[in-house]
C-alpha cells in the first residue's frame, strides 16, 4: 500500500512539474556577432603539374620540381610543418580528337606563411623554381579562437538585447536563458583564385601586388529566455 501511495505521489509531482514547464512563457530570439580582423598569415594552395606521353618521365619531371620547390621553401626558413602535401596523382588522359593517350602527374602543396610581408618574395621564388599552378590564396589569423570567442559573446548579448526590445512594449521583462544554441558560423576571408594569384605574383620588382584586406568572423546563436 505504501508503495502504491508513493508511486501516486511521484506521478502527481511529475504531472505538476510538466504542466508548469509547458505553461512557462519563453521568447526565442536570434543574435548575431561580427568581428573584423586584419589577417597576419597567408595560406598558398599550390600545385605542380606536368603532362606527357610517358608516365615515368612525367612523374620524374614532377618529382624534380617538387624537390626544388621544397628546398627553396626551406632555404627561406619556412618550417616543415608549414609545408603540407595535400595529394599526389598520376592519371591517364585520353584525347578523343587525336585518339591518343597522355599521362598527367600532379602534386598539391599547401604552404602557410606566418609573415604576410614575405608573400611577394616567396611567390616569385616558387614560380621561378617551377611551380606552375596556384589554386588559391587565403589570408588567415593566428588568433582565430580569440576572435571566435569575441564574436560568440557579441552574438549572445545581441540576442539578449533583442529579447528585451520585444518584451518592453508588452510591459514585461525577460528572465534567465533556458536554451542556447549556435546556429551558424562564417569566416569570410579574402580569397584569390588561381588566375588572379598567378597574374599578380608574376609582377617584377618590389611592387606590392596583393592586399590582405579584412576577415569577417560572423557567428549566430539562438537563445530562449523566460518571459516574465
Amino acid at each position: 500500500m505504501k508503495k502504491v501511495l508513493f508511486l501516486l505521489a511521484v506521478l502527481t509531482l511529475t504531472s505538476v512539474f510538466a504542466q508548469q514547464s509547458s505553461d512557462r512563457s519563453i521568447v526565442n530570439v536570434t543574435g548575431e556577432g561580427i568581428v573584423k580582423v586584419e589577417p597576419d598569415e597567408v595560406l598558398i594552395k599550390s600545385r605542380i603539374e606536368h603532362e606527357g606521353a610517358s608516365a615515368v618521365l612525367v612523374k620524374q619531371k614532377n618529382d624534380e620540381v617538387v624537390d626544388k620547390v621544397i628546398k627553396y621553401l626551406k632555404s627561406q626558413n619556412i618550417d616543415e610543418k608549414d609545408i603540407k602535401t595535400d595529394y599526389v596523382n598520376l592519371n591517364k588522359r585520353y584525347d578523343y580528337n587525336e585518339k591518343t593517350y597522355s599521362y598527367v602527374a600532379n602534386q598539391a602543396i599547401s604552404i602557410t606563411l606566418h609573415d604576410i610581408k614575405a608573400y611577394e618574395k616567396i611567390m616569385k621564388g616558387l614560380l621561378e623554381n617551377g611551380l606552375n599552378r596556384i589554386d588559391g590564396i587565403q589570408f588567415k589569423s593566428s588568433e582565430m579562437e580569440k576572435y571566435e570567442r569575441e564574436a560568440r559573446k557579441k552574438a549572445v548579448l545581441d540576442a539578449k538585447a533583442t529579447a528585451e526590445q520585444l518584451a518592453e512594449p508588452l510591459g514585461q521583462e525577460i528572465g534567465k536563458a533556458v536554451s542556447i544554441s549556435e546556429m551558424e558560423y562564417n569566416s569570410i576571408q579574402p580569397l584569390y583564385r588561381m588566375d588572379e594569384a598567378m597574374e599578380m605574383s608574376q609582377a617584377k620588382g618590389g611592387q606590392q601586388t596583393i592586399a590582405p584586406g579584412e576577415m569577417e568572423i560572423k557567428i549566430r546563436v539562438n537563445v530562449g529566455f523566460e518571459l516574465k
